[in-house]
């Protein structure tokens, strides 16, 4: 590998890998059927632009260092066994500033999906309404992932639990 090739992390855009690796295209829909929809060049030119390989990964329900690991060994890149414990397992943890008394509000955004609908609007409005220390949940059939690290750079903490395999829990501190 020379040393000015282009590194695969979790916060590589979709797009710049594909660009830079188009050879993987197929092996990110083996990695999950829900990445065949790269194919779609409107969704190409948008969605894969802004989303990282970690944010892809809590959407296709994948392990992001099996995601990486695999996308690495692929292009010859070199991979780390230590990997999967550092990506993967912080996210599971329930973290110390979490209290289910805290929530004062749940957004259930589910049927605004199965509308059409995009809530992002409607859950920065609440999420501005906030106090500080209180918590908003936001139930979804997906992890959010654009959503959570667009409110994680507003300096909103965030945790997203999995209640079963078609809903998660995601909760905003402020």
């Amino acid at each position: 590998m020379s040393e000015n090739k282009f590194v695969i992390t979790p916060e590589t855009k979709i797009d710049q890998l594909l660009n830079f690796y188009p050879e993987l295209e197929a092996t990110l829909i083996d990695i999950t059927p829900a990445f065949k929809k790269l194919k779609n060049p409107v969704l190409r030119k948008t969605i894969a632009k802004v989303t990282s390989l970690r944010q892809a990964a809590k959407i296709g329900n994948v392990s992001l260092a099996e995601m990486i690991n695999r996308l690495r060994r692929q292009v010859g890149q070199p991979i780390s066994e230590d990997l999967a414990e550092n990506l993967d397992s912080s996210s599971m943890k329930q973290p110390n500033w979490f209290d289910i008394s805290k929530v004062n509000k749940t957004i259930d955004a589910r049927p605004m999906l199965e509308a059409g609908e995009e809530p992002v609007k409607f859950v920065f409005k609440e999420l501005n309404k906030l106090g500080t220390g209180e918590i908003l949940e936001l139930i979804t059939p997906f992890v959010p992932a654009p959503l959570i690290t667009m409110a994680q750079q507003k300096g909103y903490q965030v945790w997203t639990k999995s209640v079963s395999e078609n809903e998660f829990s995601n909760y905003f501190l402020k």
